[in-house]
């Protein structure tokens, strides 16, 4: 499996619409693992195609609990219910969070790899993930549905994160990865116009 080169704001591609797929092909397999691959070393909960620069309508999600990820071929929400105020980030916008409006709960359908319908009840975070990732699918960014502007904020690390950075590069150096995986923090020049 390889690890994608992530997409970053104002990258455009983020903000054009995925194509629909019309026919499951064997070589979509090696695809998602890739995806599923960038989306474990970018400690990430989901990814969208057009976050590693494809314009192809797949999704993954894997919740922090789960074993497996989901994988959503030509994923939609298909019903919304209720509204609350949640905070949410973005491995296309590194180094920025803000609170977001969404969905209480949600019902999606998708086609699974082997190209079988799902369908999924979800409330809590995985609405929150189901709408995140079909959002960037239609070329939205969680900075669309910001509460106010000014709920954009810029991460801040404190002394207790630097400690924890220290012992995991301490256990980096013992055991070197093969590819890091690691997102540079750039968050782009029209980030915060596109948030007003």
């Amino acid at each position: 499996m390889t690890v994608l080169d992530m997409r970053f704001v104002p990258d455009p591609i983020l903000r054009r619409q995925a194509r629909k797929i019309g026919k499951v092909l064997p070589r979509m397999k090696k695809f998602i693992d890739d995806m599923i691959e960038t989306m474990h070393a970018e400690m990430g909960v989901g990814l969208a195609a057009n976050q590693v620069g494809s314009l192809q309508k797949v999704a993954v999600i894997q919740l922090p609990d789960w074993e497996e990820p989901l994988i959503l071929i030509n994923p939609e929400i298909t019903r919304q219910e209720g509204e609350r105020e949640v905070e949410e980030g973005c491995l296309s916008i590194p180094g920025y969070r803000g609170m977001v409006k969404r969905s209480v709960s949600v019902r999606a359908r998708a086609i699974g790899l082997d190209g079988k319908i799902i369908r999924i009840k979800a409330d809590g975070l995985l609405a929150q993930a189901l709408e995140h990732e079909t959002g960037h699918l239609k070329g939205q960014l969680y900075i669309d549905h910001l509460v106010t502007p000014d709920s954009l904020y810029k991460i801040t690390h404190t002394a207790e994160d630097d400690s924890e950075a220290e012992d995991e590069a301490e256990a980096t150096e013992a055991n070197p990865p093969d590819d890091t995986g690691s997102s540079p923090d750039r968050p782009g020049s029209s980030l915060e116009d596109k948030a007003k």
